[in-house]
């Protein structure tokens, strides 16, 4: 079976360190936790930026000095940075860190109720724009699905030409108004996508370890981190990103699955 592509989502832009004390905020805070999920295993870091008070940032000024900073710690990983930045912010704030021209960058394919009055929009229109951007500039796309209809959505653009393969799908499940993390959710999504495209899972929550496994076993790819769960286990904070990492890891071990290095990464991606 091809060899697991292990994701790390460092700190998003919403949990904080009041939920659990390991969640980096700062520039050093981040390049170790980096090093330390690169060292456990992870070949792509998911990037968000951080103020020093944990207030999400999307300074194009910030996103540099903290990628630069993780390219010192981390230099063969590949660096993927969202473009998804947090609720009610613009599409032009969340394109602003793309002229640092990463090597990877999220694609988020439709809208999302958060929960309340917090909407995560991302109109046909928006999709085509920054997917138009991204293809431009040479930046490997992540296809981030919520739901079935993020899936469609992508399939249609590619159909007419707005979206171009490779395609690597991220089924991102577990999320307040988007799919429930079921296995049999991660299921249907895998059997929606083109046989030759890649994906990985990603499961909020109680859902991260359930679906990882799922993935494994289906010889997809995963992401863990602390922006999408912050416990090792119930009632267990972990106690950095690389504990969730070391976590798929062994279970990988159990099923024969060896982990990519970021250059295998590349290569199982198409990237190169």
């Amino acid at each position: 079976m091809e060899k697991l592509i292990i994701t790390c989502a460092l700190t998003g832009a919403e949990v904080t360190q009041h939920q659990n004390p390991a969640v980096p905020y700062t520039v050093e805070q981040m390049a170790q936790s980096a090093w330390e999920a690169c060292r456990a295993g992870a070949s792509i870091l998911h990037i968000h930026a951080r103020e020093e008070d944990g207030t999400p940032s999307f300074r194009p000024e910030r996103f540099a000095e903290l990628m630069a900073a993780i390219r010192l710690r981390c230099p063969e990983a590949i660096l993927q940075m969202t473009t998804g930045g947090a609720v009610g912010m613009t599409v032009e704030e969340r394109l602003k860190p793309i002229a640092l021209r990463p090597e990877m960058a999220t694609l988020d394919c439709g809208t999302l109720n958060f929960g309340g009055d917090d909407i995560f929009v991302n109109t046909e229109n928006t999709i085509k724009h920054i997917g138009g951007v991204l293809q431009s500039m040479r930046i490997f796309k992540e296809l981030e699905c919520f739901e079935k209809g993020h899936v469609d959505t992508v399939l249609r653009l590619v159909r007419q030409g707005f979206l171009q393969p490779p395609l690597h799908f991220s089924f991102v499940l577990g999320v307040q108004g988007g799919m429930t993390g079921e296995e049999r959710d991660f299921r249907f999504l895998r059997e929606s996508i083109p046989t030759d495209a890649t994906y990985s899972v990603a499961g909020i929550g109680r859902y991260e370890f359930p679906l990882a496994e799922a993935s494994i076993r289906a010889g997809g790819h995963v992401r863990v981190g602390l922006e999408d769960n912050l416990y090792l286990e119930k009632g267990i904070l972990a106690t950095s990103n690389a504990d969730l990492v070391q976590k798929v890891v062994r279970m990988a071990q159990q099923y024969g699955r060896e982990i990519a290095s970021p250059a295998e990464a590349r290569k199982i991606l198409r990237m190169e």
